[in-house]
Parts: C-alpha cells; structure tokens; sequence
C-alpha cells in the first residue's frame, strides 16, 4: 500500500491556478487558491467553485436496497422519493456515530450513499458486513465519481447557462440526472456552505471540462474557485456538523442534538435501535451538553479542543473554532453543560492558553441566508 495521498481528477487544474494543497483524509485538496476571506465572501454574495472528489460514494443496488439501509441506517429511506435525497447518518451497535451521510434515491432499487472523505472506507465496511442476508449489492463507486460543487446566490444562473435541466422544479436536497455543458451529471441541491448551490456527480474524465465550462459562465458573475479553508468557515458558520469534530464515536446523533435523524417508527430492526432508544430517554430526562454557537467579545479565535469555563469550572468543550468573515469576530461551536446552554448565559468564557476570554452563548447557525 503506497502512502502517496491520493489525487482528484483536477489536481493538475488546482496547481495550474496556484492553489495551495493539503493532505486532507489521505488526498491532496485544495485548501485555498488565494484568500480564504475573499473565497468565503465570493459563495456569501456571489458564487464559489469547489473540487468535493474526496468524498465518498458507495451505490447500493438490488430487491432490498431500501430494507438493507433501513437497516443499517438510523433513518428511514423507504419514504425517500426517486430524484430526493435523505440526510442521515450511521451508527454503531452502541449508539455512536460513525459517520453523517446523504442518501439519494436514483431509480427504484438503486441509492447512492455519499460519506465522508475519512470515513467513506469505514462506512463501505460497515454496509458491507451489514448486507449480509439482504438481495442488495454494495458497490464501491469512489473512483467512478468526479464531484464538482457550485455554491452561492449566482450558482442557479450560472448553471441554468449551462444545462437545459429543470433547476426551478429541483427542490433543496433532490438531484436529477441531466447535462451541464455537454457533461453527463447527476445534478443534485444540495450543499455544505449554508447558501443555494449544486453537487455534479461526473466521471472522473470529464470533470476538467466541467469546471472550465463553469469557471467562464460563472466569472462574469464572480465565481472563483475555492478550498477546503473557506468550505470549513462556510458551514461553521451555517452551524452544520463536521464529522471528528461536533460528531464522533463518543456521542450518538442525540448527544449532538441531531436526534431527529433517527426514526423509530420505520419497520424492523435497525443498528443501534437499542441503545438509541435509551439515549433518547436520556436526553429527555436529563439533558447531556448541548451544541451551542460562541461569539467573541475580542479578537481571540477559539481553537478545538480548547475548554469552555464559567465562575473558573470546565462546563464544556469547543469543538470547531474560527474568524467569521460574515460575522467580523472569531466563532465557535461547543458542548456546554445544559443549565450553561441558553443564548445570552452570562459569564462564559474559552480558556485560551490560560486566559478565560469572555464569549456570548448563542443558538446555532450564526448566519442564515435570506430566502
């Protein structure tokens, strides 16, 4: 086995544009081509490209497609209509989150589960071993896909230029198979940015002519392209979920406030229905630390991993911090103690490097774009 990070289909592309590269869950990613600030306020106000080929897609195909991931899923995909697409996740046995994922519905028998990039092989392995007993296959569809990401309140004019596919009639979170300049796509609404944008599934070999085709409809428009940086501040401030940081083994989807994934009332028995279930009882009863939004009072950025403190106590953790560029100050997302979670709890601070910084507590997202 090579250790050599893995490359997208448009890595000469990213370094031909002078892109900054990261080794992001074994491929190297772009994390920014120029400022992280101006890739960010380019997808706020305008439009942003991303290269999303790192993420992971898994088909699922057969008879019992639909029973094997009602299964192995905390959600229930039998009421997923063909062209939608489902935010779910999967857990353990135990209640943990293995990885939050979406699933879009393709034709009668035929989903595709995209993971995330450092947890696609966990949750190949996983729907692999679960499979057994059911007439359904599990294919391993990562190298079959480019994914090319058009972000921001331009993306639906920039795309519609380029596609005579139906993108007024295509609702958040639905995708539909269709050409974009001249590219076969599943084109889907979805996103990770907090703002209106698309995901193009393609083949690997095409995705170059894709993101030029979309880099010159898009740049009258002030489409750029953007990293990795950007995509993170983007959905931090959006209050979405990163897997390894607000989501991990340690906390089941109602510890992370996210309970309402998981579905009791579909038919049979599904992994983790057990501890689920007392999990839920838990939260109802005595409430485990909640996901709240931090607001800096100085110019500090607050940093994973790093205590959040009330009267000198630990009441909970940080876990993602950065500058908000919409915003102007530093933010965070953190587990505090329940009786510390309310917005405008006074007396909360982070413990950076010694010094409790005063921060105001407030319920998530911090930014929510105007429909």
């Amino acid at each position: 086995m090579s250790n050599a990070p893995r490359l997208t289909a448009l890595d000469a592309l990213h370094r031909s544009l002078g892109a900054t590269m990261t080794d992001f869950a074994g491929w190297d990613m772009p994390l920014r081509y120029g400022s992280e600030r101006d890739e960010h306020n380019a997808v706020r106000t305008k439009a942003g490209l991303f290269d999303l080929s790192h993420m992971g897609e898994i088909t699922v195909t057969g008879p019992q497609a639909v029973d094997l991931l009602n299964y192995a899923l905390v959600g229930n995909i039998g009421t997923v209509g063909t062209g939608r697409a489902r935010y779910t996740m999967i857990c353990r046995e135990d209640g943990g989150i293995l990885d939050d994922l979406i699933v879009y519905r393709l034709g009668e028998d035929e989903y595709m589960v995209v993971a995330n990039a450092g947890n696609a092989q966990i949750v190949l392995d996983a729907l692999t071993a679960r499979a057994q007993g059911f007439d359904a296959t599990v294919r391993d569809d990562r190298d079959a896909y480019a994914l090319i990401a058009v972000q921001g309140p331009e993306s639906p004019d920039i795309l519609k230029s380029l596609t005579d596919a139906d993108l007024d009639g295509l609702k958040y979170y639905a995708g539909l198979p269709g050409t974009v300049a001249g590219v076969p796509a599943l084109i889907a609404r979805t996103g990770y940015t907090g703002e209106d944008g698309f995901e193009l599934f393609v083949e690997p070999q095409h995705a170059e002519k894709l993101w030029q085709a979309l880099t010159e409809a898009g740049a009258p428009a002030g489409l750029i392209p953007c990293g990795l940086s950007c995509r993170d501040t983007l959905r931090l401030e959006a209050g979405m979920p990163l897997y390894g940081h607000e989501l991990t083994t340690a906390l089941t989807p109602f510890d992370a406030g996210l309970g309402r994934v998981v579905k009791f009332e579909k038919d049979g028995d599904f992994v983790g229905r057990e501890a689920l279930t007392a999990a839920a009882e838990r939260a109802e009863s005595a409430p485990p630390r909640k996901l709240v939004g931090l607001i800096a009072e100085g110019r500090r950025v607050p940093r994973a991993g790093m205590s959040v403190v009330a009267d000198g106590t630990v009441i909970g953790e940080v876990t993602s911090g950065a500058p908000s560029p919409t915003l102007g100050k530093p933010i965070a997302m953190a587990y505090v103690d329940a009786v510390h979670a309310a917005p405008g709890t006074p007396g909360v601070g982070v413990d950076i490097r010694g010094t409790h910084e005063p921060y105001e507590v407030v319920a998530l997202p911090f930014y929510k774009r105007q429909k």
